[in-house]
């Protein structure tokens, strides 16, 4: 193992003070700019979780200061000091237990930069520079960096697990599948995400390429702006649920690859509800609904789609396409916005939508991985909780959760969390998916994981 210690950590019996043994002999990366002098150690910690804690900390505004997980997911409030006991102990002290803390610390927000680095960019008058080339300990490091081109990585040859097998790893910025497909074919590139489900059954009779299918933990679902009319409705909300003709969505953006949704949390998630409805396809229904809550057929609105391709929708515009077809039927006319990635999570942050595509997949197995970011009264604005909706009750129940202990009662917990999300419908679910992934045959050692994640040490071409 490098010939790193390995680390360690300790709960208090009251669950308010978590202390953790570091793992020695994690070596920094190095670049033109940034030798370091030390390897990781409890500065780098304190470092990366104050900065996003504290207002007043010289990197906290740095790349703009927005931290939605750690926000969205009440760090701020949670956790009330980090100690450094010395170079290799850390001391968090809560201000509430929280069963999914260390789930939690296992998510990129919490990723752990150099103290070092920082410190010499502040003082060289760059700060952006420490986010802009960023120092990590893993197997690859930044190289260059061409915005909506490519990124290069190498590999980094003092890695505490043993330098990577690749030596070059390249992200070619592709948007359009069709042309992945092309450059895979030619073996300009070796994997490619995201294929068109619509080519799999061509991809798959190619010999020279394996499709790698893999169910995520995720879940794809259409948000209501709760704080918008209509939608400020309850009985609209249950009307575009029953309008939206989910198995076409699953056939045509999903090639079949995906099982129609009806909760926040996937069927194989620990504390999902099995019994919450099921809303079929029933178009009449919906009208009657819209009529009774005083909804004028023709009635205008905004349906915003993402342009990225994610696993939990491979196709946004399309089932945009589709949702705009099912609402025409029912008397709403739903108009399609679109804006590149940053700035449709800026605009839908602001409330700016009426509807929005919009999915997750689980950062670490936890149920209160989609609750609490999605869906909690703290998670407006600063966190993912696009549909705006606020239930005290409901944010009881997952903060009772999250702080106890037994298992069961936890997930039952949950479960009743998930009743009063299933009353309230402040979303549309969609579909449980799969994603896919196309590999040539002369790659070895490629993983992908149920929470979406592509782990490229280890792997190879031979």
């Amino acid at each position: 193992m490098g010939g790193t210690s390995p680390a360690s950590w300790q709960m208090a019996d009251n669950g308010l003070t978590y202390t953790m043994d570091l793992r020695r002999g994690v070596h920094w990366q190095r670049s033109d700019r940034f030798v370091p002098s030390r390897d990781f150690n409890a500065d780098d910690v304190v470092f990366s979780f104050e900065r996003q804690r504290t207002e007043s900390h010289p990197f906290h505004k740095v790349s703009g200061g927005s931290y939605p997980y750690f926000e969205g997911m009440g760090f701020g409030d949670l956790i009330l000091g980090i100690d450094r006991v010395d170079d290799y102990t850390i001391r968090f002290r809560l201000a509430s237990p929280d069963m999914a803390f260390l789930a939690d610390l296992a998510m990129d927000f919490a990723s752990i930069q150099s103290a070092e680095y920082a410190d010499r960019m502040l003082r060289a008058g760059t700060p952006e520079e420490f986010d802009r080339a960023p120092i990590g300990t893993g197997p690859f490091q930044l190289v260059r960096y061409d915005r909506g081109a490519q990124i290069r990585y190498g590999a980094h040859p003092d890695y505490w697990r043993g330098r990577s097998p690749i030596d070059t790893l390249v992200f070619v910025v592709t948007p359009d599948p069709l042309i992945r497909y092309a450059r895979l074919r030619n073996n300009e590139c070796q994997a490619m995400p995201y294929p068109n489900p619509g080519d799999l059954d061509t991809i798959r009779r190619d010999r020279s390429l394996v499709v790698v299918e893999q169910p995520v933990l995720g879940t794809s679902y259409l948000a209501f702006n709760t704080e918008k009319a209509p939608f400020n409705n309850k009985l609209v909300r249950e009307a575009v649920n029953l309008a939206i003709d989910r198995a076409a969505i699953i056939r045509a953006v999903f090639a079949g690859g995906a099982q129609p949704a009806a909760n926040p949390l996937p069927p194989e998630m620990w504390g999902v509800d099995p019994s919450t409805r099921q809303f079929g396809y029933d178009p009449a229904r919906a009208r009657e609904l819209l009529a009774q809550a005083g909804v004028a057929p023709g009635t205008r609105v905004t349906l915003w789609a993402m342009t990225v391709q994610r696993p939990y929708n491979p196709d946004a515009k399309l089932m945009a396409q589709l949702i705009q077809q099912d609402l025409r039927v029912v008397g709403i006319a739903a108009e399609i916005v679109t804006y590149d990635w940053s700035e449709y999570l800026r605009r839908t942050a602001n409330g700016e939508h009426d509807l929005m595509l919009f999915g997750w997949i689980s950062d670490n197995g936890d149920p209160d991985n989609f609750l609490t970011p999605l869906l909690s009264c703290q998670a407006i604005g600063g966190g993912f909780n696009r549909a705006r909706w606020c239930s005290p009750e409901f944010d009881q129940l997952t903060t009772e959760a999250v702080r106890t202990v037994d298992a069961d009662r936890r997930a039952d917990l949950y479960r009743r969390a998930q009743a009063v999300f299933a009353d309230a419908l402040p979303w549309a679910p969609i579909a449980y998916p799969h994603s896919y992934l196309v590999l040539r045959g002369e790659v070895t050692g490629y993983q992908t994981n149920r929470f979406g994640l592509h782990a490229f040490y280890g792997a190879d071409v031979r």
